[in-house]
């Protein structure tokens, strides 16, 4: 039988999670797949691979969302003359903190899934690589978001070299690039242009 038909009960719970929404469940899922994989010396299939952006795409995305929130109501608080805003502000900026400390979370899971198991894979395709380098390259981009000072520096930097190093890849001569018009390649110079306007 093969990889594609077996069937994976925590596959199959990553994607009951999904219908159900429960983004955190999904992830926890998948990065069980993950493990699974590699303690077989395996590779995500592409189902398994989209299942695992899935899951951290929404689990992030509504901190992302949150975090953008929170600062526009810092910002407007910051221009108002008003007696409360000193009241205020504190308990804004604590706020902030905890939601960008569930971001660092995040981020740095999904990192370290990618370095320790995925790309540490050496036989992984073309296609596998230049999609973990691009996942790679994003969430270090969502870190370069609401960081500042060396901190931002350091998360554009490492954005930009899994960007570049996805790029790379995708555009190698021979058998083993991928098509200018490959999705995942297409993705890749979205976020990458993305990065570039909003980041650096």
């Amino acid at each position: 039988m093969s990889e594609e038909k077996e069937f994976n009960p925590l596959v199959f719970e990553a994607k009951l999670a999904e219908q159900a929404e429960r983004y955190d469940e999904m992830k926890f899922s998948m990065e069980e797949v993950v493990k699974q994989k590699h303690e077989k010396n395996g590779s995500l299939t592409t189902e398994e691979r989209n299942l695992l952006s899935v899951a951290y795409k929404n689990v992030i995305g509504s901190n992302r969302a949150a975090w953008r929130i929170i600062t526009s109501i810092e910002q407007k608080e910051e221009t108002r003359n008003k007696t409360d805003t000193a009241q205020k502000l504190p308990i804004i900026q604590v706020y902030k903190k905890k939601v960008e400390k569930e971001l660092d979370d995040i981020c740095e899971n999904i990192l370290d899934v990618l370095d320790t198991y995925l790309l540490s894979n050496n036989d992984l395709q073309t296609e596998c690589k230049v999609f973990y380098y691009k996942m790679k390259g994003d969430y270090c981009r969502y870190m370069a978001e609401y960081k500042t000072g060396s901190g931002r520096n350091e998360a554009a930097d490492k954005a930009s070299e899994a960007y570049n190093q996805a790029q790379q890849m995708a555009s190698e001569e021979g058998e083993n690039n991928l098509p200018s018009t490959h999705p995942i390649r297409l993705g890749l110079a979205l976020n990458y242009s993305v990065f570039h306007y909003e980041i650096r």
